[in-house]
């Protein structure tokens, strides 16, 4: 073959190498520019990197569980694997809402999300809640532990 007749599949390679390029710089910029490195890390502070977070670190300072459970005890679920894809899911999503500022004020959990914790307060709280829970190994079918416990998290609600 010759060269002359390779130059449309070398421009294609060019064009798409240019374009691999620019998606996978802007992706690493945003990562940077977003401090995403401390999304992968157990510290509080992370969830404020979003200034409109401020409220909820606020409220878990002053919270009963403050000294015991960080965001990612109560916000994603057990496992390895499964507390990663969450927190990739959940990053994916507010990073989507904060750039086109098309997120909910204020700031609401998502239905997947209440599961993951309603999952959390009875695994942590097993011994406690036993005796109420008529539908062991299913913490999705027993009674909403936020109904009564609101304030556990992220301190007294408004």
């Amino acid at each position: 073959m010759s060269l002359t007749a390779n130059k449309p599949r070398l421009r294609i390679a060019a064009v798409l190498a240019s374009m691999m390029g620019l998606f996978l710089g802007v992706g690493v910029f945003t990562f940077w520019y977003g401090q995403g490195h401390s999304y992968l890390s157990n510290d509080p502070k992370a969830c404020m990197n979003c200034h409109i977070m401020r409220e909820q670190y606020d409220g878990w300072l002053k919270a009963p569980h403050h000294a015991n459970a960080t965001c990612n005890d109560c916000h994603t679920p057990e496992g390895f694997f499964a507390k990663y894809l969450s927190k990739a899911d959940n990053g994916f999503w507010h990073s989507k809402g904060f750039t086109l500022q098309d997120f909910h004020e204020p700031i609401m959990i998502k239905p997947r999300n209440s599961v993951i914790l309603q999952a959390n307060c009875v695994r942590c709280h097993k011994d406690f809640v036993a005796g109420i829970n008529t539908h062991p190994g299913h913490s999705d079918k027993m009674l909403d532990c936020m109904q009564c416990h609101r304030d556990v998290g992220h301190g007294p609600v408004k």
